[in-house]
């Protein structure tokens, strides 16, 4: 038997010492499946608190596409009130969903692309998480792109240069440079950028309220002739963040947590405010702001209506905004999770630096100023099939293996997980059933991908792949042993390899 020394951060009540696993590992050096970016996380590479991931997800929900969220209530009939209670509404609902796998980071730290080799099959998971991967990077490309625009703006004002495409690349470059530089650089980061977004935000509030009561206008009362329902934006906002629920353990895999843990809140206390606070209140004055905007103006970007005639220090609070919002969207929401999955399909040819500059040149690739005209429509769909991974991520972890994994297997060429030839028939007929039939109905698919894939997957895997394929943590009784963070150990020497030193990540 092999004994893995636990990691801890500081000094700590007497646990156990060891996590005891199977024999068999493989060496890393003649392992395809490992990478140190992409081993779990040990105590003492867990340096987030619960203010860092608060304000982590302050810069993650202030994105330009939310403003667009809250007019198209606006113009759909919806009372400012109502826009902003019910996407407040919404993103608690995704704020309790993103808990859910979100322990799946702090309980056994590990990154979600590889998570989903248990659902998914040590090969099958690369369907699944590169398509999550593509969507991170695509939005990178995307959220520079708008940010580049604003530095243009800046540079145009100021020293008469005009050219976005240089500022595209600089931009880009910087966001890679941050990001490769690990955890730490992105919240510090994060928590540079989060109260100046705070202040900004409520300064455009200020202004475009006084746009409205110069035409006579009450944003609060004000109500246009359309007749959109409550649901329809619920519905909306809930596929807007569902790509990133799934993968929000990649995140938490960071966030501090006390060995021995074991009650769910205990071990996820430093998550709840970013989930259930910081998210939905942020998601809520975003899109407020956008509808404030359309009221006022009818045109749903505040940021094109104050820049119309800021000038001076106004002109460079607005624009250094939208520069803030896209990079500290980026980092936490897109590359890190591309560079993950990427890492994830070559652990033999990437590491995790290499990793987010290919997301960076993915994302670039992706040509994200075409993708704006049809933004939306390629959201509908992506979240549709993603949304449905999410079924299957809750279905295996709490209902098939109720939070137990023999996560060792996880980076075992021949071990558990290989399934039929590295992949498990349930993850991948769920996964499509779920994400086709959600796909025909894209503005709820939400509500179609997660439910399907969740039963799908529990009844494929009971009836048919269990009986063949035996599962350690099952057949132990779900004991103990196949816990982590809740018996005060961790899974970070996978293959014998120390980690301790590990700072990329």
């Amino acid at each position: 038997m092999a004994d893995i020394a636990r990691k801890r951060a500081g000094p700590q009540k007497d646990l156990p010492m060891t996590v005891t696993l199977p024999d068999g590992a493989v060496s890393r050096d003649h392992n395809p499946l490992i990478e140190e970016s992409i081993l779990p996380t040990a105590f003492d590479q867990r340096p987030i608190g619960a203010w860092g991931y608060a304000w982590i997800w302050v810069g993650i929900a202030v994105i330009i596409a939310t403003y667009s969220l809250g007019a198209t209530g606006a113009q759909g009939g919806i009372p400012l009130g109502q826009i902003a209670l019910t996407i407040l509404a919404a993103n608690l609902v995704l704020g309790v969903f993103m808990l859910l796998t979100a322990d799946i980071g702090t309980e056994h730290g590990l990154p979600f692309a590889v998570y989903l080799r248990a659902p998914f099959g040590t090969r099958g998971t690369h369907l699944p998480s590169l398509s999550r991967g593509l969507v991170a990077a695509m939005w990178f490309g995307i959220q520079t792109y708008l940010g580049a625009i604003a530095l243009n703006g800046i540079g145009s004002y100021f020293f008469s240069f005009d050219n976005w495409v240089v500022w595209y690349v600089l931009f880009a470059a910087l966001q890679i440079i941050n990001t490769a530089a690990g955890i730490k650089a992105v919240e510090k980061l994060a928590a540079l950028a989060a109260p100046a977004i705070i202040a900004i935000s409520v300064w455009m509030y200020f202004s475009l309220d006084g746009i409205a009561e110069m035409k006579g206008i009450n944003i609060w009362t004000f109500q246009a002739d359309g007749q959109m329902s409550l649901l329809v934006l619920f519905v909306a906002n809930l596929g807007f963040w569902s790509t990133m629920a799934i993968d929000i353990p990649n995140l938490t895999r960071f966030v501090r947590t006390e060995p021995g843990a074991r009650g769910f809140f205990a071990r996820n206390r430093r998550v709840f405010a970013g989930q259930l606070i910081a998210l939905p209140v942020t998601q809520a004055v975003i899109a407020g702001l956008g509808a404030v905007s359309w009221i006022a103006t009818g045109n749903w970007n505040p940021i094109e209506v104050i820049q119309g005639d800021a000038q001076g220090i106004a002109l460079i609070a607005l624009l250094v905004l939208v520069v803030l919002a896209q990079w500290s969207t980026n980092n936490s929401a897109n590359l890190i999770p591309a560079a993950l999955t990427f890492v994830n399909a070559a652990p033999r040819l990437l590491d995790y630096r290499l990793g987010v500059a290919l997301a960076g040149i993915v994302g670039t690739l992706c040509f994200p100023w075409a993708i704006l005209d049809n933004l939306f429509t390629s959201l509908g769909y992506y979240g549709a099939f993603l949304s449905a991974i999410g079924g299957i991520m809750v279905a295996d972890y709490y209902l098939i293996r109720r939070r137990r994994l023999n996560a060792p297997d996880l980076y075992r060429p021949e071990g558990q997980f290989r399934y039929m030839a590295g992949f498990n028939p349930a993850g991948l007929v769920a996964w499509l059933i779920a994400g086709g039939l959600a796909a025909m109905w894209p503005e709820y698919a939400v509500l179609i991908g997660f439910p399907v894939g969740l039963i799908l997957y529990t009844a494929l895997m009971r009836a048919i792949v269990l009986p063949r394929h035996r599962q350690a943590e099952i057949d132990s009784g779900f004991a103990d042993r196949f816990l982590a963070t809740s018996r005060g150990a961790s899974w970070s020497d996978i293959a014998g390899s120390h980690l301790a030193s590990r700072e990329d990540l």
